[in-house]
């Protein structure tokens, strides 16, 4: 295949041995399909991220490893190449690490390449359990800066954290739910894709405690473990909906809202209100329609940005800040639709 590229550079940009990509380039075979596939995409990444920024300054390689819906990674790689103009003195280069879901071994071991590789840092959306801890812990041995993005794990080695404040975010989901349910009867379903990823545990628990003191009559069921994928979520809804038929109304954490609401309508049930996070291409359809109530937004522009610029103060390369402070929650209703809301 054509392309500008040393071999170095594509493999320092997949994450391979020279040789390695040597042989897929020049189709010499004994090579496994999904090696293959890295090495292209890494030509694609290298190709789309030229046409955007200046190769002058200080180069940083940064890898952004996260464990989430398609949905929400095409969103989070799209905020990031929009913002790599803006990021000089220094100049960005990017590795991705996408999955939607899978044994947390197969994380860490992405984990531990890194930290056996090399990197200048890692942007981190992943589940707050003690493997991850631990290998967060290895790269930070390894004097490889992580800022965990969109959800946190505090008790890790982590140089900093970047996203909203989830607690807070789930008293305004409650507090919306109040005012829109008004004095309606109904019980309300809360959807997490995990338990095991902090920002969704803490939405739960700021939506949990604000519901309580302001309208403690109110029943909320819980549903979980859909990693927030279609299929998965559907059933869960389905089921939940057949056993209560007072469910009214929605909080949607986790995501996997078009499959929620498909749910709703295959039984002929009405869903009041739906509150749902993040402007993702569903989540945004979905509001234009007025099938959600409201969107809880951040901007992953700015997030991405921060994080960045965090990775580029460990080395030097931006003078020394504070923490970061928390993102700010955007309500957004079909009538305040940011310009950048995806189309």
């Amino acid at each position: 295949m054509g392309h500008p590229f040393p071999i170095r550079e594509i493999a320092r940009q997949a994450g391979l041995s020279e040789a390695t990509v040597d042989r897929v380039l020049n189709g010499r075979g004994g090579v496994r399909e999904s090696t293959a596939r890295e090495v292209h995409q890494a030509i694609a990444d290298l190709d789309r991220q030229r046409t955007q920024v200046r190769l002058v300054g200080r180069t940083f390689m940064v890898d952004i490893v996260m464990q989430a819906p398609e949905r929400f990674t095409t969103a989070i790689r799209a905020a990031l190449e929009a913002e790599l103009p803006s990021l000089h003195p220094a100049v960005l280069r990017s590795r991705f690490h996408f999955r939607e879901t899978g044994p947390v071994g197969e994380l860490v071991r992405i984990l531990d390449r890194i930290a056996r590789r090399g990197s200048q840092g890692v942007i981190l959306k992943a589940p707050d359990v003690p493997e991850v801890t631990a290998a967060v812990g290895r790269l930070a041995a390894a004097g490889i800066p992580v800022v965990t993005l969109v959800t946190d794990l505090p008790s890790s080695a982590r140089l900093a954290y970047v996203g909203i404040d989830d607690r807070a975010a789930g008293a305004t989901a409650a507090y919306l739910m109040g005012q829109w349910l008004g004095e309606r009867p109904g019980n309300i379903l809360t959807s997490l894709s995990s338990g095991f990823f902090r920002n969704e545990e803490e939405r739960e628990m700021g939506f949990r405690s604000a519901m309580r003191a302001r309208h403690p009559g109110r029943t909320l069921v819980e549903i979980a473990e859909g990693q927030g994928l279609d299929a998965t979520q559907y059933d869960l809804v389905r089921a939940a909906l057949k056993r209560d038929p007072d469910i009214r109304a929605v909080y949607s954490i986790g995501g996997g809202n078009i499959a929620t609401l498909k749910a709703f309508d295959d039984l002929r049930r009405e869903c009041a209100v739906f509150i749902a996070h993040d402007l993702d291409h569903d989540n945004t359809r979905l509001l234009r329609a007025h099938r959600l109530s409201a969107v809880l937004h951040h901007d992953l522009r700015q997030d991405v940005r921060e994080a960045c610029h965090t990775v580029m103060r460990a080395h030097g390369a931006l003078p020394p800040a504070g923490p970061p402070l928390p993102s700010a929650i955007q309500v957004v209703t079909p009538y305040n639709m940011p310009q950048q809301a995806p189309v």
